[in-house]
């Protein structure tokens, strides 16, 4: 009976929030970390404190399949969308879910980091280098460093198979001439171990489980600030990126606070708060967080999303062919 109760209990918690957040002026969809959702939230309704903003938080792959399914019943409830990447972006435009809408923000960046016909928009620099282990024995300063001998059995990476941001990063390294997927397949030969997302290998490295990892920026950098013994390397061929692109889906109730949102977050009060959460701001002229180099000192690699969609179930294929399909 106890669990009777909990089941309907939990149904009816769920349906409160469901009526809450379809009854909001404006609801968001984001794979941000909670905090930082919260302090772009935060920051956005103290600049419009006649709005009543909800929003919901899962990694990109979940909160995705959530959005389809309300799209494919008839009443998606989201009226923006800010997740991890460009690539996943660039699909619903094709589809026809978003909304054009061309912020006048948008002349504070470069063009490559957002969609010319206004369909969505960067809203920060996210990059994918090596960290290692201070008690490591070798400092890598390049990517094909990590198939050396010194780091065989040593590296842990994130899969593509569950990290939007890992795929990109696959997709832009075997891109690069003397790499491609040769490289990963050295570094499968190295004992290289591909598995989960970054949190995973910030894990193993700080804990010294593995040497080496192929790991998003800010993960590092905020643990060594905190003491960790670790440290992070841009190395010398470059860094992927993923952007963490915002938009309007094109089925929004409330097309005007979607667009002041939009023009918010592209605007320099919001992109200092994303400079503040420690990233790096897509929005020129803003520098970086502590612990980054000097923004002109980033090489990011290119990567072209219409590409990169177009290759994505063949690129997922030849990893898993080289390190299996469970990563």
């Amino acid at each position: 009976m106890k669990k009777f109760v909990s089941a309907v209990s939990a149904l009816a918690v769920s349906a409160l929030l469901s009526t809450a957040v379809e009854a909001a002026d404006l609801v968001i969809y984001t794979s941000q970390p909670n905090e930082d959702a919260q302090a772009t939230v935060d920051g956005f309704k103290a600049a419009n404190p006649d709005l009543d903003v909800e929003w919901v938080r899962d990694g990109t792959p979940k909160i995705m399949a959530k959005l389809m399914a309300e799209i494919e019943a008839g009443n998606p409830v989201a009226d923006v969308l800010l997740i991890a990447d460009t690539v996943t972006l660039e699909r619903m435009k094709q589809a026809g879910q978003l909304l054009a809408y061309k912020s006048p923000e948008a002349t504070n960046f470069d063009a490559a980091l957002y969609d010319a016909d206004g369909h969505y928009y960067s809203t920060k620099l996210i990059t994918t280098g090596i960290m290692y282990n201070t008690q490591a024995g070798m400092k890598p300063t390049s990517w094909a460093d990590l198939a050396k001998p010194d780091a065989k059995g040593l590296v842990a990476m994130p899969s593509p198979l569950t990290s939007g941001a890992a795929l990109i990063h696959t997709q832009t390294l075997t891109g690069v001439g003397n790499l491609g997927w040769d490289y990963y397949q050295k570094l499968k030969d190295n004992g290289a171990v591909a598995s989960g997302g970054n949190g995973a290998v910030l894990k193993a490295v700080a804990s010294g489980e593995k040497a080496y990892g192929m790991v998003v920026d800010y993960m590092p950098i905020r643990e060594k600030a905190k003491g960790a013994p670790v440290e992070f390397v841009f190395p010398e061929e470059g860094v992927s990126a993923v952007t963490e692109p915002v938009a309007i889906l094109s089925s929004t109730k409330h097309e005007d606070a979607a667009k002041k949102f939009i023009d918010y977050i592209l605007s320099e009060e919001g992109q200092k708060v994303q400079l503040g959460l420690g990233y790096i701001p897509a929005r020129d002229g803003l520098g970086v967080p502590e612990g980054f180099p000097e923004r002109d000192k980033i090489k990011v690699l290119p990567l072209n999303a219409g590409e990169a969609l177009k290759n994505s179930d063949k690129d997922l294929q030849s990893f898993s062919a080289i390190f299996g399909s469970n990563g």
